[in-house]
């Protein structure tokens, strides 16, 4: 199996080419993608069977949330693109997610100053702000894991990116204790051989 690495180039830090597509890490940020991408593919759908007009701003009810022809359309191209990271994996679905999971909160407030104006093109409800900022958070949460934190785990590639002298370090003493575990226990000196079989 391929090394765990990761390489900085000018504080960028990206998964190694090599790191296995069923990586922990990567998987995780896969599931991640996948599952939010779902669900705003199946709300965007719900929405766009209703018919409903596009920039109405009285929208129509789907799962519980407000919609509109435009919001709909953008839940189902928001989840391609989660579809995409998905697929892709890696430290791409992990920076898809922290991205999008901002834009989420920023719409979140954005929709909350627009709420009950004449100008609200996605028809948003209190409800759908409040669904935006859990989306938010969720897809930050499924970006940052196992990226962004102060107690990473020293396996963790993203640690051994940030600390590659120590990483190094560590990694030769692992190495220097498997040779040593590997070696045939030493004979002390001037003990007898053992007896050959007869």
């Amino acid at each position: 199996m391929a090394a765990h690495v990761l390489h900085s180039k000018a504080g960028r830090i990206r998964l190694d080419e090599h790191l296995p597509v069923d990586h922990r890490l990567s998987r995780f940020y896969r599931i991640g993608a996948g599952l939010m991408g779902l669900v705003l593919v199946a709300f965007g759908i719900l929405g766009l069977i209703d018919r409903i007009g596009f920039f109405d701003i009285r929208g129509d009810t789907v799962a519980g949330l407000n919609t509109n022809g435009a919001l709909s359309v953008l839940s189902i191209g928001v989840g391609l693109l989660l579809f995409v990271g998905m697929v892709i994996g890696g430290n791409f679905a992990s920076t898809l997610n922290m991205v999008l999971g901002v834009l989420f909160i920023l719409s979140g407030f954005v929709n909350l100053a627009l709420l009950d104006r004449s100008f609200n093109p996605l028809a948003f409800r209190i409800q759908n702000v409040l669904f935006s900022f859990v989306v938010g958070v969720m897809l930050m949460f499924f970006g940052m894991y196992g990226r962004v934190s102060a107690t990473l785990p020293h396996d963790n590639p993203y640690w051994k990116a940030r600390h590659p002298e120590q990483a190094e370090q560590e990694q030769r003493v692992r190495r220097r204790a498997e040779l040593a575990a590997q070696q045939p226990p030493e004979r002390p000196a001037g003990s007898p051989p053992g007896r050959a079989r007869r």
